[in-house]
């Protein structure tokens, strides 16, 4: 099976501004989500477009731009097309491929606090690639 787009996600400062533009836009975002840090909005076509006001809560290396060490090229990013590989074992592999052709990593394979298994890549020109797997999928093809 060929790899899809599983998410698109923008990093927003300031999340209420964010939602009320994608609402007049026409999404259908849920009320109440101004108090998320985090909103995702699946799409008819099974893609989920997500706000997140907190990259480093799922990216404990990103760098806000409000904070004095940003540094715009190397640690933030505004935008994150993520590709979605299932388990663990895939996440290590695709990331030591690409990055054995040259591709810049931005971070390598790490766990979350929530289950998922990510690891950050650059495209050529620069934009966010991220690679994610679910660690209980990786436990469960371990144990059959």
């Amino acid at each position: 099976m060929a790899l899809e787009l599983y998410m698109l996600g923008l990093i927003t400062h300031d999340m209420g501004k964010a939602l009320e533009f994608y609402r007049r836009l026409g999404l259908d975002i849920p009320e109440g989500s101004e108090k998320q840090t985090h909103v995702g909005v699946k799409m008819g076509s099974g893609l989920t477009f997500f706000l997140d006001s907190d990259p480093s809560r799922w990216d404990p290396g990103f760098v806000s731009r409000d904070e004095p060490e940003h540094l715009e090229a190397a640690d933030s990013y505004r935008s994150v097309l993520e590709f979605y590989l299932e388990t663990q074992d895939a996440v290590d592999t695709k990331y030591a491929e690409l990055t054995g052709f040259g591709y810049q990593g931005r971070r390598a394979p790490y766990k979350t606090s929530f289950g998922m298994y990510f690891a950050l890549i650059d495209d050529p020109d620069g934009n966010t690639i991220l690679l994610s797997g679910d660690l209980a999928a990786n436990e469960t093809s371990e144990e059959g």
